[in-house]
């Protein structure tokens, strides 16, 4: 838990308490505006410009008038880009306020125009009643929380607090007097609790539910896009099973799902049989539904027997299993989750390994290679996904996989196949994802459509979803598929039917796409812009803050275009979405048909470089979320192309990369912006020296780590390398060229001594 506070100087300071004792502080509850001062603009003194700073010095000057040191205001107390923080700090968030000394309710839209010292109730009671404040879904839990709780107008005017407005407040919010009072929640049943919410508002319909969490005891994964019927059918779930195995799905059961019916059968009786398999994966194309399959085993597992716990795990790549295994910590409680030098993978798998243990089931979802890799935003190095399972014949895991030999190295002989959907659930799929029934007078129409989408379940769920959005009829949408296919064969583009090559099948992505861009691009040219600069990145985890708008409602509402047409996956917990790999895949092969990929990607680093942050230590966590985007557009766009922004934003990715210790991969960038420099700039210009420099620095803190690490012949090698390149750019009596040479002898004899 970070908490702020100002020194003598009047500097605002950050302080992470990590597993220190936490000291007593207030907390600032308030909505959020324009203009306020996030965590990562604590670095510089620019945040005093901001107009949130005003709410600070307020909250700074009621902790020191009631002698406190420490205050949190969730703007600036949590870091947005470090996903695992945030996390954390959702789950904890009841605690936090529980455990505060006092909680400020600042309300932005109560003013109290009186001069008096007590203002009086008439000059505020009815801005009071009406504030925004009281109909918002998260600040219920900020006003039953918290012992004490005090509220201030937009001038800062102490207006009363909880127990001097405790009868106005019981008629305005509803919540029960012994409620407000700070008694036990146990007093009250679940459905009294979650009547407090119910005309309470927010953002996200989810969030209506997700409020609730800390109020109702229950810690469970958010899954924006699930909607809020999903999500409370999720929530009592987690209230029933209570006294049941700890379980985390953290997606609804598909209502759309249909079909499969022997592939589950013989899951199902591999799992729970006689002869029971302790390790299977399920392989097959993109798109064919493997995660849905698993979704609905999970379930159907935990129908049967409320004593099997079920822990559904991202193993896209290092960073997404490290989260994974830190929820499974968690809801498991085990003793030093909380650790952050504990190995958290580790921890997990010796839990579920002990004999003790209760049976379980693990779902590895999207599981494409053995070696995990980081995605970018944090130090972990590669890792073999086997060290990390557990080993117990109480223990089953499921594997999805596109990867044959993924999946053979994993689970062996034990592999169910996804092949095409049959015809029939091909039918009963589209069906089932129409807001309206299929006429009678449509079925053959219907049949036609699924033979142009080969039967593929999300060119299905994309073709569904346009026709719910557009209330078009299948005909009308058959007739725009088969017009934009015709034309793409005509042109023998890439994106012709024998060009659509997606792991082994020929997939309709590229021309479902096409009919959603072409309404897309006439109805909402911002939506289409986000879809093209997302084509120019990483496909997972980018950011809102990339995506840039006049306001933050113009881009929600061009997120939830794209998301209403099945192209994205919105993570609002996150603030940022995802697209399918067969999405991305096929918007570049259009753009790049349109001769556009190469404009859209310039467009992309010119947009990466305006929010990609200083290689200072505060900025890690957001230049760890943007690395990965940054590298991805460098490492597809055209190096003839290499203007201004390519140059600076590869100086930026190498500068992160070196702050981080990730020496391998920042010298190559290091080269690239060196070789750069000295033939569009010259080898004396500056820019070209200073890269030379850097690229020095990281040669010698590679070599001493190639030395640590055993490699004495490539560590002589690279700090021999380096001592050349300083003696150029620094000059041979530089202090830190002197200090390469020495540091050469040594090793030098120090290998002398090895060989003898």
């Amino acid at each position: 838990m970070r908490l702020l506070h100002f020194d003598y100087s009047r500097g605002l300071i950050s302080t992470d308490f990590g597993r220190k004792s936490i000291p007593p502080y207030a907390i600032l509850s308030h909505r959020w505006g324009d203009g306020e001062v996030l965590f990562e603009d604590l670095g510089s003194d620019t945040y005093k410009k901001k107009d949130g700073y005003r709410k600070i010095e307020f909250c700074a000057e009621q902790v020191a008038q009631d002698q406190l040191q420490y205050f949190w205001i969730d703007t600036c107390c949590i870091d947005k880009w470090n996903l695992r923080e945030r996390s954390k700090a959702i789950n904890s968030m009841f605690r936090w306020y529980r455990n505060a000394a006092k909680c400020y309710v600042f309300l932005s839209d109560v003013s109290v125009s009186t001069a008096t010292e007590i203002p009086q109730r008439s000059t505020w009671e009815v801005s009071f009643r009406a504030s925004e404040w009281f109909t918002r879904g998260w600040t219920l839990q900020e006003l039953i929380a918290p012992v004490s709780v005090e509220f201030f107008s937009s001038e800062g005017r102490r207006i009363g607090d909880k127990i001097s407005l405790e009868p106005l407040i019981r008629e305005i919010t509803g919540v029960p007097l012994n409620a407000l009072r700070g008694h036990s929640l146990d007093e009250f049943t679940i459905s009294e609790r979650m009547e407090w919410a119910r005309n309470r508002e927010t953002t996200e319909e989810e969030d209506n539910i997700y409020c609730l969490l800390g109020i109702l005891d229950v810690s469970m994964p958010t899954s924006y896009g699930e909607g809020k019927e999903n999500a409370l059918r999720r929530l009592q779930m987690e209230v029933e099973a209570a006294d049941s195995a700890p379980t985390i799905i953290p997606f609804s059961r598909n209502d759309h799902f249909v079909g499969r019916e022997s592939q589950l059968a013989e899951l199902e009786a591999k799992l729970l049989g006689d002869k029971q398999t302790t390790t299977l994966a399920i392989v097959g194309p993109g798109g064919i539904g493997k995660s849905q399959l698993a979704l609905e085993l999970a379930y159907k597992i935990r129908q049967k027997n409320k004593n099997y716990s079920v822990f559904w795990i991202n193993a896209s790549d290092i960073d997404s299993l490290y989260q994974s295994y830190t929820s499974i910590a968690q809801k498991l409680d085990i003793p030093g989750w909380d650790d952050e030098k504990v190995d958290i993978r580790q921890l997990v798998k010796f839990h579920l390994s002990r004999k003790d243990a209760r049976q379980c089931l693990l779902i590895f979802d999207n599981t494409e290679n053995i070696t995990l890799k980081s995605s970018g935003f944090s130090t972990a190095r590669a890792a073999n996904l086997i060290d990390y399972l557990p080993q117990s014949e109480l223990c089953s895991i499921i594997f999805t996989t596109t990867n044959s030999d993924t999946a053979k190295s994993l689970a062996s002989q034990n592999i169910v196949k996804l092949g095409e959907m049959a015809p029939d659930m091909a039918q009963r799929t589209l069906e089932n994802y129409l807001n309206t029934p299929v006429l009678r007078s449509e079925q053959q129409e219907a049949k036609l459509l699924l033979q142009d989408l080969l039967y593929l379940p999300l060119a299905i769920v994309q073709a569904a979803a346009y026709i719910n959005t557009r209330n078009v009829t299948l005909q009308m949408y058959r007739s725009q598929l088969v017009r934009r296919k015709k034309e793409a064969l005509e042109r023998d583009s890439e994106l012709s039917k024998d060009k659509l090559q997606e792991y082994g099948i020929k997939s309709p992505i590229a021309i479902t796409l096409l009919v959603s861009m072409d309404q897309i691009h006439r109805s909402d040219t911002l939506a289409a812009d986000y879809l093209f600069l997302a084509a120019c990145v990483d496909r997972k985890d980018i950011p809102l803050d990339f995506l840039e708008a006049s306001s933050p409602r113009e881009r929600e509402d061009a997120i939830k275009v794209l998301s209403s047409y099945a192209l994205i996956v919105r993570r609002p917990a996150e603030s940022a979405l995802d697209l399918h790999q067969l999405v991305h895949r096929a918007l570049r092969e259009w753009l790049r048909k349109l001769e556009r990929l190469d404009q859209w990607t310039r467009n992309a680093i010119t947009r990466l470089l305006r929010v990609f942050p200083d290689p200072d230590h505060g900025n890690r966590s957001k230049w760890r979320r943007l690395l990965p985007h940054a590298k991805y557009a460098l490492s597809h766009s055209l190096v003839e192309q290499e203007g201004g922004n390519r140059l600076t934003l590869a100086w930026k990715c190498a500068m992160t990369l070196h702050s981080d210790g990730r020496y391998n991969e920042c010298e190559e960038l290091y080269v690239q912006v060196m070789e750069t420099s000295s033939r569009v700039l010259g080898d004396e210009h500056p820019s070209t020296l200073t890269s030379m420099a850097n690229l020095a620095s990281t040669m010698a803190n590679l070599a001493f780590t190639l030395k640590c690490q055993g490699s004495l012949s490539r560590a002589i090698s690279l700090i021999e390398d380096c001592y050349k390149l300083q003696t150029v750019v620094l000059g041979p009596q530089h202090p830190y060229t002197i200090s390469s040479r020495e540091t050469l002898t040594t090793w030098r004899l120090e290998a002398m001594e090895l060989s003898m």
